[in-house]
């Protein structure tokens, strides 16, 4: 599976240590990261990472560039709620396109390690699911 790890400034902590505690499952996935918070994450880890630009620079959009062609299985966004993010639109967009193709996005530490734990015993499955569904 294809997962993005993304995280706002203040929730960066909390996303490597997400990434520390669960490397070995995250180690069987394809992963992929904005600038800074990949750079982090495989420097905690040594898990392979694409880093794609800083969010406010465009790795939120290049993140939802993926998911909008069908190319992103999952998407770890750990935000700020407390915070105002100048970069707002591009999360909101992200957020939306995950909605709109209906990829599971966890913005907090308790859905993450859900959605982590049903993807390592195999219960997230969303894709068949939906081909059902049509």
């Amino acid at each position: 599976m294809k997962i993005a790890l993304i995280a706002h400034d203040r929730k960066k902590d909390d996303l490597v240590q997400f990434a520390v505690a669960y490397s070995d499952i995250l180690a069987q996935h394809d992963l992929y990261a904005t600038g800074t918070t990949g750079a982090r994450i495989q420097e905690a880890t040594g898990l392979a990472i694409k880093c794609f630009r800083s969010g406010p620079l465009g790795g939120d959009q290049q993140i939802g560039a993926m998911i909008a062609n069908n190319d992103m299985d999952m998407v770890f966004f750990f935000r700020d709620p407390l915070t105002a993010q100048p970069h707002e639109p591009d999360v909101t967009a992200l957020v939306r396109l995950c909605d709109v193709y209906h990829i599971p996005l966890a913005t907090n530490m308790g859905t993450a390690e859900i959605l982590l734990k049903g993807l390592q015993e195999g219960l997230v499955d969303w894709r068949l699911i939906a081909e059902r569904r049509q």
